[in-house]
């Protein structure tokens, strides 16, 4: 799956969020984008560095927040997964990334903040590779993920959405675009 707009996917600004994905492993490793969004003037991407999950946000493409395992996923099928604990509390704030392997936590730390509207008007979503500029300065345009993904799930948290507009006021908006 690739190159869909930004508009085609859950939105996952401004709340806690997970990516957990099946991989297929092969013998020496894999490296590689699992899934991103956006690209050098913002977003994230989740992937293998060194056969580590690992997992970068880029703010505005002015900072990048990296999170890595300690650990490399070893040969084989394997269940890997990094969930997004948003601070809350209104638009563009932190949060903590969470990173594990078949359930058992390999890696932690912080996003300070994040993007609260877009990432990019012209960049996408991928599985597999980030076709457009890279998220990360971690790999450039060659950045295939080296073994097989099974499938990916991307899944939003509970927050608060007081900060958001409200369903009446998108429903005013759209009827105005027509």
């Amino acid at each position: 799956m690739g190159n869909l707009n930004e508009n085609c996917v859950l939105n996952i600004k401004n709340k806690s969020h997970a990516v957990t994905a099946e991989l297929v492993v092969p013998e020496g490793g894999a490296i590689g984008v699992i899934r991103n969004q956006g690209g050098h003037s913002g977003g994230w991407s989740f992937y293998l560095q060194d056969g580590k999950p690992k997992y970068c946000y880029n703010l505005l493409g002015l900072q990048q927040f990296s999170i890595e395992a300690d650990q490399a996923v070893p040969e084989g099928t394997h269940q890997v997964r990094m969930e997004f604990a948003y601070d809350g509390g209104g638009l563009a704030k932190g949060g903590t990334v969470t990173l594990y392997v078949d359930g058992e936590q390999v890696g932690q730390g912080r996003v300070q903040a994040t993007q609260p509207i877009i990432f990019s008007s012209d960049e996408t979503t991928n599985v597999g590779r980030d076709t457009g500029s890279p998220v990360t300065t971690d790999h450039g345009t060659d950045n295939a993920f080296s073994g097989q993904i099974n499938w990916v799930q991307l899944d939003l948290g509970t927050d608060s959405t007081d900060h958001l507009i409200s369903p009446e006021a998108r429903l005013r908006i759209a009827m105005a675009r027509q």
